[in-house]
């Protein structure tokens, strides 16, 4: 099998889906569950968005995650979540909806294929059977009873006017022995055929689905937002609907994002190469050149890595050619591999061409094992007109080349995500090879690097606000034109000129009169933003002198150069900002403190705490009720009676995944298998469990068959009453380690481990956006900055960096919660503190900074005493204070 260790922004994705699971029994409803859980990620509940003719509390989510974050992972881990913590059952049926025919068939292959990493993370839900929606049309009984199914199909597939949508509501006999043995509540929620006393039941797919209760999938769910779309899944009762895409629909149909990944983490955890760095170049030949000049460059420091150890590695150029036009000249495929082969002396079989016609990607994939990865493949470069093959993953390519203006959304959105992909998801030791690169055959930079950030943001799935810092110029000169890349850190004074003569502006290009001003009393021009040389030449078009066209030329060459005054982030200028963390003595070796784990501690269970309290049992016999018969309420508005979702689903999944009759000791084993708890040997977790429900049956009411039946409740009971003893014996441990007496001969804080401020991996889940005042920030680490909590903790900012401009601080950076890569914490027993300011003093010492609220000061002594421990351990290189009352005199007393 493949190996594949989840990355550390995935876990974190799963863990917002596990939270949101949970809180949808523990609250009222999945609506105010998702309120309650964007709350606590990211410190501003969010709305819900009830999906149109849907129940309105049916558990509806997203995960945004950009080009490259690995979605179909995410997807598949997630079964496991589903089952457990949601739905509460063994198995269950996925319906898995993809964008199109080749997607399927690659998401197919992939989760049927026992060595793929999809296939293992859909293997954490147990017994899994993959199939597609003509293999479901036949299914067993027995095969949706013993394994969760997963049916893969293309959205297209469920719209009526397609055959394959037709069949799913049609009769067969192939499925007649699902409808044996129902309960009238089950026959109720069936569809029907006919009317009156000829009305029939079909023994249809859809009819199984409606028993089944499946959990949707959306793959890419920006494709498929229409209200005819979702009112197709409704017939089929979901049991929730999960999306994920890179590009959510805020507007129309509002997805409700739980967990939004940024492309500064994807950055960060070497998932994908960034910055792209752009060239732009009128002369298409020439452009072209220069392209086959980087790849050339790239491949030979590819090279050097392989012969040290690294992965092979051949960069690939995917060249976007213009479509053929008849009676027209245009740079069309045949044009370019021509100029390949016949000026640049390039093999004609490392060049592959993938157009409806030529189907030179599928020849590779025929010819070599691993495709065009294959180290036999000679394919260097990659022509095609619209979009590569849907499904068509090629991780050694590195340098997009469009031959026109990049206004072909699709096509260049697509051909960057195949060019944005890290090979193998780890960084290469130069970082040349860390990034992508585009040349676009262009006269205009600007205008090319906007609509580039553009395909970033509606193809790719970045957030407009970080895409300014992910193109950059490759030619410093190209660089002065990009006033979007240096937004809000950059001065253009404007240039004026006295002219002999009024130019006539009139026949200049709007764009261009747009940045320009005639003052006629002083005959004066003034150049206002910067003008290209080609803007330029239009604008000495609109005089007729030699010393007009003089001065304009001069003044224009200024405009763009000493006129423009770039105001540069730290970062930018390569500072390097390490923060020193603390570490522990473990058995000798010198471990960073990262987990709780990392501690020594004495921690068994004892079967004396294995007894289920009054709130264990009360929530036992809640959850029977709904089990029996699903729990209704009164509307307020209309005095009906409703039923609630959840307790509906849990009485309908009840009836048709019938309980199992285990005895005792298969009832412990299955239990201590579904229990995550690593530091705890089998034998102990068994000896635990055996003792809690040999307690539990001694109870009033409390049978074997209950007990099976509300098993996946008690195993939550039981994890939660781990959970508890685990807290306190590793409290004892942390007090004893950290606060005890001789705490330096088991702590240390050591250049061994430091954590880095990466130039490009800073990413707040929210940007500051003045909600609390206007300051201009010349000193943080960044351009960008984290939201404050506060105004208070805004002003605190505002303190420091004024610190800064008079040098009594380097810079500083507002520290993120939660944000792995991009945040500075200190582990506690329960938890992590994350400092709300780093600041680099002039004389190299780290001083951390919290702002801390009158009302929350009380809580915070943890944090303060984690805070000193670390400052004092650091041999007077790192400083800590916590500020409340705007007291700034405290951390004065620092600088």
């Amino acid at each position: 099998m493949t190996t594949f260790s989840a990355k550390t922004y995935q876990s974190q994705v799963l863990e917002s889906v596990e939270a949101y699971f949970r809180a949808c029994h523990e609250l009222p409803s999945p609506s105010v569950a998702f309120n309650a859980v964007t709350e606590r990620l990211w410190g501003r509940g969010l709305a819900y968005n009830p999906l149109s003719g849907f129940p309105p509390d049916m558990p509806y989510f997203c995960l945004r995650v950009p080009t490259g974050g690995g979605k179909t992972w995410l997807a598949a881990r997630s079964v496991q979540l589903v089952n457990t913590h949601l739905l509460r059952v063994e198995h269950s049926v996925i319906l898995w909806l993809v964008p199109s025919k080749p997607i399927r068939e690659q998401t197919l292959r992939a989760l049927k294929d026992r060595k793929h990493p999809y296939h293992a993370a859909l293997r954490e839900a147990g017994p899994v059977t993959v199939m597609d929606l003509e293999e479901a049309k036949s299914v067993t009984r027995a095969t949706l009873d013993s394994s969760t199914a997963v049916i893969v199909a293309t959205r297209q597939a469920f719209q009526v006017e397609e055959e394959e949508c037709r069949k799913v509501y049609q009769s067969s006999g192939a499925l007649m022995h699902h409808f044996d043995n129902l309960s009238p509540v089950q026959r109720d929620e069936l569809l029907r055929e006919g009317q009156g006393a000829e009305q029939t039941v079909p023994y249809s797919l859809a009819n199984v689905l409606r028993q089944r209760r499946p959990l949707v999938i959306i793959d890419e769910a920006h494709n498929s937002r229409t209200e005819l779309a979702f009112d197709m899944l409704a017939r089929f009762r979901p049991s929730g609907v999960m999306e994920l895409t890179a590009t959510p629909d805020t507007e129309r149909t509002p997805s409700n994002v739980l967990h939004s990944v940024s492309a500064a983490e994807l950055k960060a955890e070497e998932m994908i190469k960034l910055p792209v760095v752009l060239e732009t170049e009128p002369n298409w030949q020439q452009c072209l050149a220069d392209a086959i000049g980087r790849r050339d460059a790239l491949h030979k420091l590819a090279d050097d890595e392989h012969r040290t150890g690294a992965d092979y590695l051949r960069p690939i150029v995917l060249i976007q050619a213009e479509p053929r036009r008849s009676g027209v000249e245009t740079l069309d495929v045949e044009r370019v591999r021509h100029e390949l082969i016949a000026n640049h002396r390039i093999p004609a079989d490392e060049i592959a061409v993938a157009t409806g016609e030529e189907k030179g990607l599928e020849k590779i994939e025929a010819e070599h094992k691993l495709g065009i990865a294959d180290p036999a493949c000679p394919v260097k470069f990659v022509i095609t007109q619209k979009a590569l093959a849907e499904g068509w993953d090629c991780p050694f390519a590195y340098i997009l080349v469009s031959m026109a203006s990049l206004h072909s959304a699709t096509a260049v959105e697509q051909l960057l995500g195949r060019v944005l992909r890290q090979p193998g998801a780890s960084h290469r030791q130069n970082r040349l090879l860390n990034q992508s690169y585009a040349f676009v055959v262009s006269r205009n930079f600007a205008e090319t690097a906007a609509a580039l950030r553009d395909r970033l943001v509606t193809g790719a799935g970045f957030e407009r606000r970080e895409v300014a810092e992910f193109v950059t110029a490759a030619k410093p000169e190209q660089a002065r034109l990009d006033l979007d890349g240096h937004t809000g850190r950059i001065v253009v004074r404007p240039v004026a000129i006295t002219l002999p003569e009024k130019p006539d502006l009139k026949s200049v290009p709007k764009p261009v009169r747009d940045k320009v001003s005639w003052d006629s009393r002083l005959n004066t021009l003034t150049i206002k933003t910067p003008l290209t040389e080609e803007e330029t030449e239009d604008l000495k078009a609109a005089v007729t002198t030699e010393t007009a066209v003089a001065a304009i030329e001069q003044a224009a060459e200024t405009s763009r150069t000493a006129a423009v005054e770039f105001f540069q982030t730290p970062a930018e200028l390569g500072e390097r900002f390490r923060v020193p963390q603390l570490a522990l003595w473990v058995q000798g070796e010198l471990r960073l403190f990262d987990d709780p784990e990392v501690l020594e501690y004495p921690w068994d269970l004892s079967p004396y705490d294995a007894a289920p309290t009054a709130e264990d049992v009360a929530a036992l016999g809640a959850g029977l009720q709904v089990s029996e018969g699903g729990e209704i309420d009164i509307d307020e508005t209309s005095g009906r009676v409703v039923s609630r979702f959840l307790p509906e689903l849990q009485r309908d999944l009840g009836l048709v995944y019938q309980p199992e009759h285990w005895d005792e000791l298969r009832l412990a084993t299955w239990l201590c298998r579904n229990l995550p708890e690593p530091s705890l040997t089998h034998a102990s977790k068994q000896a635990f469990v055996a003792a809690w429900i040999t307690n539990l049956l001694k109870r009033e009411g409390f049978t074997l068959a209950r007990i099976n039946l509300q098993k996946f409740l008690i195993r939550d009971l039981i994890e939660a009453r781990i959970r508890r003893l685990r807290t306190k014996a590793i409290g004892s441990a942390y007090q004893q380690t950290l606060f005890g007496e001789n705490q330096a001969e088991r702590v240390a804080v050591s250049d061994q481990y430091a954590f880095e401020f990466h130039p490009q991996a800073y990413a707040p889940s929210r940007d500051y956006d003045g909600r609390f005042g206007y300051f201009e920030f010349r000193r943080h680490f960044y351009g960008r900055i984290g939201d404050f909590d506060s105004k208070e903790e805004f002003e605190c900012a505002c303190w420091l960096d004024t610190q800064a401009q008079k040098e009594r601080i380097r810079y500083w950076v507002r520290n993120l919660v939660r944000r792995e890569g991009c945040s500075f914490f200190l582990q506690k027993a329960d938890g992590r503190f994350y400092p709300d300011f780093l600041c680099r003093l002039p004389n190299d010492v780290v001083l951390a900074v919290e702002y801390k609220g009158a009302d929350r000061w009380p809580s915070a002594e943890d944090d303060r005493l984690i805070g000193g421990i670390w400052a004092s351990l650091s041999d007077g290189r790192c400083c800590f204070v916590m500020v409340r009352d705007k007291h700034w005199d405290w951390i004065e007393s620092l600088l």
